[in-house]
């Protein structure tokens, strides 16, 4: 058996079916992880939705910040934005199983060695504190009351974790790490604006997995969200967002040895 984590798919589903064929992957023994953003800026997010829903358990996917853009949007309490591709998805005559489905997923995956994270993990937090925050999260998304939280989900404040924070506020911190950081303090400040390589930190900011004294540093954890990282091996950090809906390419990482597989972007 193996386990294949996978970057940043965003709708590219030409070139997620081209991975899945260059790995080989057998649906009776291996298992494909999935960093978040499966939808949204590309051609085909509702194909994209339907084909790894339906690998059932031999997929485990833990949401990010597109995923839960498309939650909010059909839920009434995000904008439209400019560069979306959702439409399809909103207007699909599966989109409440397809939506419901999404919304189950988890926010952070602690499985086999590894952490499985769209974005990051504040530097205060080890893995059972993330894994318990992510928890508090994902109760909130598969409540019946579940519109509450999309309603308070947007925002970039509190920019920073506190033990002390309840409700709305303590949820957004760790929905904003988990799905949107990139760079943060080393007393564990969020900066949301900056998206470029890691020497392009703001002054007082370093990127989240250089942090001295993350609390998580021992963990190995495989991510995505940083496209203009491209695919990145970091000390016990793997990046797999090497920027397929832009042009680059689509990555699968096979755990258990560290090897690499990428399919080119089909319009590059």
């Amino acid at each position: 058996m193996s386990i294949y984590a996978i970057g940043d798919v965003q709708g590219c589903m030409a070139e997620l079916q081209a991975l899945v064929a260059r790995i080989n992957f057998d649906i009776r023994s291996d298992e494909l992880w999935f960093v978040g953003d499966l939808v949204n800026r590309g051609p085909a997010s509702l194909d994209v939705l339907r084909f790894v829903r339906a690998l059932g358990d031999r997929a485990t996917v833990v949401l990010g910040n597109h995923d839960l853009h498309l939650l909010s949007l059909a839920a009434g309490f995000a904008k439209r934005r400019d560069d979306d591709t959702l439409d399809e998805v909103l207007r699909a005559p599966d989109a409440s199983e397809v939506l419901d489905w999404l919304r189950r997923r988890p926010m952070m995956v602690a499985r086999g060695g590894w952490l499985m994270v769209h974005a990051g993990l504040l530097p205060q937090w080890d893995a059972r504190k993330a894994v318990s925050l992510a928890k508090e999260v994902e109760t909130a998304l598969r409540a019946p009351n579940h519109s509450d939280f999309l309603r308070h989900l947007y925002g970039s404040q509190p920019d920073r974790w506190r033990d002390e924070l309840v409700g709305h506020d303590r949820l957004r911190v760790v929905v904003n790490a988990m799905t949107r950081m990139r760079f943060c303090s080393p007393n564990g400040r969020m900066e949301f604006h900056t998206k470029g390589e890691t020497d392009q930190a703001p002054p007082g900011y370093v990127p989240w997995f250089e942090v001295p004294g993350r609390r998580s540093a021992g963990d190995r954890v495989v991510c995505g969200h940083w496209s203009a990282l491209g695919f990145r091996r970091a000390p016990n950090i793997r990046v797999l967002d090497s920027g397929c809906v832009w042009g680059g390419a689509l990555t699968a990482l096979r755990l258990e040895d560290d090897v690499a597989f990428q399919v080119p972007c089909a319009a590059a």
